[in-house]
Parts: structure tokens; C-alpha cells; sequence
């Protein structure tokens, strides 16, 4: 058995949570059709994902199956679009809602400091096309062998040094302050957070992602993925059955 999963992960799973679940199913519960018999399949099957999201994020995990894990590089490469929900006048130790809060400027409270849309519109504007972005330092980054969170964790700065990226597309789907709704198309390599902090930064805000969501990576889409707990073999089989013609 082998091929592509799609997977809506619910929020408070790690992505590392779905990886063990479908293994676990796998390994104990899947068959292979084989005429008129059915086989129990009892070995051990490689499973992984191709790019991790935040256990507070949801959406889209593209898993890979079997032999297919060898493609992992060719899948994490991939585009990837984002909605998130940014939160103005604040910032976080993580970058998130999971970290320490603290609030940016007692003078945003009023309605004469608070950016206006036609502000936060060019500010997002401004961050479309390549531009330089330094991974957070909660990120799974690795700084000499070691994850830069667990660094973080650990009450140490890990020294992250700045990438390129490309965000080809910023949008404005809602403003009422101090939540910001984005949906963003960025390259591979993009940190979201990261893409928040800057933008609280420009606006003289602070900022930080407090819900994230992944509904696209490459051409698959989340509207195409399954949920946890509505995976059975059978469904796996099916899904895999489909996804092997379907490479980036």
C-alpha cells in the first residue's frame, strides 16, 4: 500500500499526532484486496508528512504513504495558501495565541491611533513579491541539528539567519480591530508568524497569529482532505487508490 493522504488536521493535534495515527491504523487494521481473499497486511509501513503545521493551526497535512515517502523533498517544495487570523495591539512570545501575551500600546485604545483600513490594505500590499523574512524562533527551523522551539524552550536564543521568500498574493478578507483576516499565497519556506510580526511591526501595532488555517499545497486542497477520525482502511485504501497518479 502506498500513495497520497489528505489530511484536515484539527486543532491541539501536532502533525506528528496524524503521522501516528494513520501508522497506527495501517500497521494493526489495513488490507489488500487480492481476488476473492483478504489479506491482513501486519507489517510495518512508512508514513510522514511534507510539511508540519502548528498543533494550534488546522488544515491541510499532505501525508505520504509507503514508497512514496521518498518524494517527501518533491512535495515540501510545494506553494502553500494560508487563512489566518492576525490580532493588532499585542504580541506574543510564540508568535501565537499559545505563548505570552503583551500588550503593545496603552495609546491604541483609542480609535485615533487605530491603523485604518486603507493603512493596513497598503501594509499588506507592501509585503507582496520576494522579500527577506527570519524564521521565529518557536519554529521547527534547525539550528545545529536542533529544532530552534526547543532551543527557544529551553530559554536559549537560537541565531536564525534571514531566507528569501515569496508571498505572491496578501489579501484583506476582513478588519475589525483588532483582528485582521489574511488569506495569503506564499512559497515554500514562508513562516506565517513571522508574516504577522512584521505586519504589526509596519503598522506600529504589534501583532501575532492568534488561528491559522492551510487550505492548499501545491494543487491539493483541504476541501479534498479527510478528518482524523473519520479515517477507517478502507477509506485509506480508497483515498491512496486515487492519489497515486496524482505527483506534483
Amino acid at each position: 500500500m502506498e500513495g497520497i493522504l489528505l489530511v484536515d488536521k484539527p486543532a491541539s493535534w501536532t502533525s506528528h499526532d496524524v503521522v501516528a495515527k494513520i501508522r497506527s491504523i495501517l500497521q494493526t487494521e489495513s488490507r489488500i484486496q487480492n481476488s476473492e481473499f483478504r489479506i491482513l497486511n501486519s507489517g510495518r509501513l512508512k508514513v510522514g508528512h511534507t510539511g508540519t503545521l502548528d498543533p494550534a493551526a488546522t488544515g491541510l497535512l499532505v501525508l505520504l504513504v509507503g514508497d512514496y515517502t521518498k518524494k517527501a523533498g518533491e512535495f515540501s517544495k510545494l506553494d502553500k495558501i494560508y487563512e489566518a487570523e492576525i490580532t493588532l495591539g499585542a504580541t506574543s512570545t510564540t508568535g501565537d495565541a499559545e505563548g505570552e501575551i503583551t500588550a503593545y500600546s496603552t495609546q491604541l485604545t483609542a480609535n485615533s491611533k487605530r491603523p485604518t483600513e486603507k493603512r493596513v490594505r497598503d501594509v499588506l500590499k507592501s509585503f507582496e513579491g520576494e522579500i527577506e523574512q527570519t524564521p521565529h524562533a518557536y519554529s521547527a527551523v534547525k539550528i545545529g541539528g536542533q529544532r530552534a522551539y526547543k532551543l527557544a524552550r529551553r530559554g536559549k536564543a537560537p541565531r536564525i539567519e534571514p531566507r528569501q521568500v515569496t508571498v505572491y498574493s496578501l489579501q484583506l478578507t476582513d478588519y475589525k480591530y483588532p483582528l485582521l483576516q489574511i488569506t495569503t499565497s506564499v512559497s515554500s519556506g514562508t513562516y506565517i508568524r513571522s508574516l504577522a510580526e512584521d505586519i504589526g511591526a509596519k503598522l506600529g501595532t504589534g501583532a501575532y497569529v492568534s488561528a491559522l488555517r492551510r487550505t492548499e499545497v501545491g494543487k491539493y486542497k483541504v476541501a479534498e482532505a479527510l478528518s482524523p477520525d473519520k479515517i477507517t482502511p478502507g477509506v485509506i485504501e480508497q483515498h491512496l487508490t486515487a492519489g497515486l497518479a496524482r505527483t506534483p
